[in-house]
């Protein structure tokens, strides 16, 4: 596979699924997702074995050729036990996908994917999570669990380093220092295949933080780590790949699936140093008028992209243009998700390519 030149963190759920298969064909040819089964606490094996077959289903008609990374981090014990049957099932999906585990997982979960990658030659990624400060028994711990785990991977395998810094907001200033003395420690450790930097800026909206249809902006902290690590001057700094969490905080991929319909949701886009957000209602007898002039806003903004730059940003120009009396085309939490992740992959995508 050639180096990507992105690495989204997707949920294999509908709409971040979605927003991959709707990328314009240049674009998804540079992106690699690295796709989550989602969090499923206390499910029955017999329904999660179900559950995770559609999913790989999805996964596998979403891909084609395409190569990415499939992981299953939330995996509980006696849930990771189906997963060496599965991956088995889906063993031809695996010559462009790679399996992921990580130092922390359990025993089951590494061994499905480690014996993935042996069956498939396809190589393993090693998720490595960096929550908060590297110090020096985070080094001595987490080098040595990595190490080990490299020792059980088939010599003729490569391992791909995915750096997981988890939320990168501005309360975690530190955040490239930290990256930067993981790289340091980790990256002796083997040849790595692709060393992919993983930060989730996106915030965790409340209720009280925006006002109804008033645009917000919130620093792309994670945008401002990774070119923060750009100027550290390591060596290994051009081989290095970028990857985020799209216009979802990191710590959406750990809820349940479903919930019912929520009163208000949030707009999204993405420009340079921001993300713009903007709350709507969700229901009620002004929602689709509301929703409309949200999206005026945002297509009004001087950075607005336009309506051919991605399928993303033509919702937003059709939702601002059509009837505030017609509630279609103006969608839900799952569309603008949707719409609010392609038009944020598409950009960053396009970002990266520049010199």
């Amino acid at each position: 596979m050639s180096e990507p030149l992105y690495v989204p963190v997707l949920s294999v759920r509908q709409y971040q699924r979605k927003a991959y298969e709707d990328l314009r064909p240049r674009i998804q040819a540079a992106v690699a997702p690295l796709w989550n089964l989602p969090a499923c606490p206390g499910v029955a094996p017999a329904e999660l074995k179900k559950l995770w077959r559609r999913e790989l289903s999805w996964v596998s008609g979403a891909h084609g050729s395409h190569p990415a990374w499939v992981d299953a981090p939330f995996a509980e014990d006696e849930q990771a036990v189906l997963l060496p049957e599965l991956l088995f099932e889906f063993g031809g999906l695996f010559s462009e996908l790679r399996p992921v585990t990580g130092p922390e997982r359990c025993a089951a979960q590494q061994a499905a994917a480690l014996d993935t990658a042996r069956r498939n030659g396809c190589g393993i990624g090693v998720r490595v999570s960096v929550p908060g400060e590297w110090g020096a028994g985070t080094t001595a711990r987490t080098t040595g669990d990595v190490h080990r785990l490299l020792t059980q991977v088939p010599p003729d395998a490569r391992a791909d380093l995915l750096l997981d810094l988890g939320s990168v907001l501005p309360d975690r200033p530190n955040a490239g220092k930290e990256a930067v003395r993981a790289l340091d420690a980790l990256l002796p450790l083997a040849k790595w295949r692709t060393t992919v930097v993983i930060g989730g800026g996106f915030p965790q909206v409340t209720g009280d933080m925006l006002e109804l249809g008033e645009l917000r902006e919130e620093p792309r902290t994670d945008w401002h780590t990774w070119h923060e690590i750009q100027t550290t001057g390591r060596a290994y700094v051009p081989q290095l790949t970028y990857g985020d969490y799209g216009v979802l905080p990191a710590t959406a991929l750990a809820r349940k699936p479903g919930g019912g319909p929520v009163p208000w949701g949030v707009l999204r886009y993405t420009i340079d140093r921001w993300f713009v957000l903007c709350k709507v209602r969700n229901e009620g007898p002004e929602r689709a008028a509301d929703i409309r002039a949200a999206a005026r806003r945002i297509c009004d903004l001087p950075e607005f992209r336009g309506a051919r730059a991605s399928a993303g940003d033509t919702w937003l120009y059709d939702c601002a243009e059509g009837p505030d009396s017609s509630g279609d085309g103006t969608g839900q939490v799952g569309p603008w998700q949707w719409a609010g992740n392609i038009q944020h992959m598409t950009y960053v995508a396009q970002c990266l390519r520049r010199p």
